[in-house]
């Protein structure tokens, strides 16, 4: 029976675990129309039901920006499989929202896991359970005690409920040690509030987890760049902070560009790739990557968060109103976030001018 994946937690080991050990999704058998007015009332249902959860979760895709940022991941993290007297290089993933950062990194980590459970068992020679990956959550609030606090719920540690800082810094140690733990994900670093007592703190608290826990430490967030992490700054708290950055390789991705012959290519394979992914009875080949590959760069600015978002919600009222195909008409009656619609108006304007086109050349293709 497939384990299912509705209420999962990331902030503990079990919710990780069914994430990354959890199999493929299946996706429903596309049907012609006759095909599934012929089907029972109750199995229209129960078909329609399963389409609903399979467009909700139609990715993750494997982009170029993805497959680029996996590659220099694989080449940090493994160059990281030093003896543990030697201090391990960081990763800073900081790159504007809704371009797959937390998508990506966790479809890295799920390899991960996989590979390290393939290769070392379950258990380590220590007779514990093994867990190559752990991932915390920061909040604007959080401080050293709380990041500590942190690492000891995803492990459900018995210690996380009472202690101070120090005291859960020593058995989230313990913890790492214990499980074998190689890769540390720290995610939505740009909520922490570098500039206030709690900021500098945590930084320090990320210099000594390189110094002294046998981990990549994986950092995502937002305009960290902009906070201070890379730079030397010119005050001591500047420094401070910047400290972090001399162990630490910066990563970011992008959007989608159709400036250039290559970026429309990569536009055009993930279009594909999703057009293979969709199951309307009325979908055909160019629905989507012909047909409304310029209105859905505009609607989603080029950014794949927006893109999925859009797509997602488009075959859901696909379904639901028995339309069956996606086209202009339909989606312009779907709302997506608030920055791609703020955004879209321009671009639109540009495609419609001939400004930009974001179909590649037929003999480049």
């Amino acid at each position: 029976m497939r384990q299912r994946l509705d209420h999962l937690t990331l902030s503990r080991k079990e919710g990780f675990k069914k994430l990354a050990e959890a199999p493929a999704r299946t996706q429903p058998e596309p049907l012609t129309r006759t095909q599934l007015a012929a089907l029972g009332e109750a199995a229209r249902a129960e078909y329609n039901r399963a389409r609903r959860k399979w467009h909700a979760n139609l990715g993750p895709l494997q982009t170029r920006q993805m497959a680029d940022l996996h590659e220099d991941l694989w080449d940090i993290v493994d160059s990281n499989d030093q003896d543990s007297d030697k201090v391990k290089g960081g990763i800073a993933i900081d790159a504007f929202p809704g371009l797959g950062k937390t998508t990506a990194v966790l479809a890295f980590a799920k390899q991960f896991h996989r590979r390290e459970i393939a290769e070392h068992g379950r258990l380590t020679d220590d007779g514990h359970e093994r867990w190559p990956v752990c991932r915390v959550g920061l909040t604007s609030n959080t401080s050293m005690r709380d990041f500590n606090r942190g690492i000891l719920e995803y492990y459900g540690h018995p210690g996380r409920h009472r202690g101070t800082a120090t005291d859960f810094g020593f058995r989230a140690l313990d913890c790492v040690l214990s499980c074998e733990t190689k890769l540390l994900i720290v995610d939505d670093l740009h909520f922490l509030k570098w500039r206030n007592t709690n900021g500098i703190e945590v930084s320090n608290h990320f210099k000594y987890i390189a110094n002294e826990f046998p981990v990549t430490l994986l950092l995502v967030g937002v305009g960290l760049e902009a906070r201070g992490l890379f730079d030397e700054g010119t005050s001591y708290e500047d420094g401070v902070l910047a400290q972090t950055g001399r162990r630490t390789t910066h990563l970011d991705m992008t959007s989608f560009s159709v400036a250039t012959e290559q970026g429309r290519r990569d536009w055009r394979n993930t279009l594909l790739a999703i057009e293979q992914r969709v199951v309307l009875t009325q979908c055909r080949p160019g629905m989507i990557a012909d047909d409304l590959s310029d209105y859905l760069f505009a609607r989603s600015t080029g950014h794949i968060g927006s893109l999925m978002t859009l797509i997602n919600r488009g075959c859901q009222r696909a379904i639901r109103t028995g339309a069956e195909h996606l086209d202009i008409a339909l989606l312009d009656r779907v709302k997506n976030d608030a920055a791609a619609e703020k955004g879209q108006r321009e671009l639109r304007l540009a495609f419609e001018k001939g400004k930009l086109r974001s179909q590649p050349r037929k003999n480049a293709a």
